[in-house]
């Protein structure tokens, strides 16, 4: 639903083109009209943008784009590599505590391992199917989007076709009014210098009668 519900409807299929200076002009006019922080306000119809609800996390990573930082933290794959064998100890004693780190390491990376087997077994034998199921349906919605901006040209043009046919079914009318509306404006003026030749006459008149009697 449109904010400002009034129609400024002009006469492009009869009307001229206006002339630069007449365009400059009609510029001018509208830049007078507009306040001055017209390109930096919003229009007090718009509303307002809405606060966005981000999450801590979020928030932060929004923070840290705006401040330019660069991008630290994040997953640590070092504890999906195979790990190294323990030192033995100076004695030659091997350190029980530091093998059972590496053993815990070694089995976190081997179930890594085998779940990336498991998942890229799926996806080889269901991956394909999945594929052309996302793309029918990416079809599909492209397809209604095709149609509704089709239909909405479609209707454009319609409205256009109508407002053509209309302002070419009333442009004898229109023309009249506007020769009849030119001669009034004629008249006037004609009317308007009579009146001012006459009011000239009955000064010049009076004029002369008082250089009469003064005599």
């Amino acid at each position: 639903m449109p904010l400002i519900n009034e129609s400024h409807d002009s006469l492009p299929y009869i009307e001229a083109e206006p002339s630069t200076s007449a365009r400059e002009a009609a510029e001018k006019l509208i830049a007078a009209e507009l306040p001055g922080d017209s390109q930096t306000t919003i229009h007090p119809s718009i509303p307002a943008f809405p606060d966005p609800q981000f999450s801590p996390l979020m928030q932060q990573e929004v923070d840290r784009k705006a401040s330019g930082l660069p991008l630290t933290g994040g997953i640590d794959l070092s504890r999906y590599e195979a790990p190294e064998p323990p030192a033995r100890a100076s004695d030659g004693t091997p350190d029980l505590e530091e093998w059972r780190r590496t053993l815990q390491k070694a089995y976190t990376a081997s179930s890594h391992l085998s779940m990336r087997h498991d998942n890229l077994a799926l996806l080889e034998e269901n991956g394909k199917n999945a594929w052309l199921i996302g793309n029918s349906q990416l079809e599909e919605i492209l397809r209604g989007l095709e149609k509704e901006l089709a239909e909405t040209k479609e209707a454009a043009e319609s409205v256009n076709k109508e407002r053509k046919r209309a302002q070419e079914a009333n442009q004898a009318e229109l023309e009249g009014l506007e020769e009849t509306w030119k001669r009034g404006v004629g008249a006037i003026l004609d009317v308007e210098l009579a009146a001012e030749g006459l009011r000239m006459q009955i000064l010049e008149q009076r004029r002369q009668l008082a250089q009469q009697h003064a005599r």
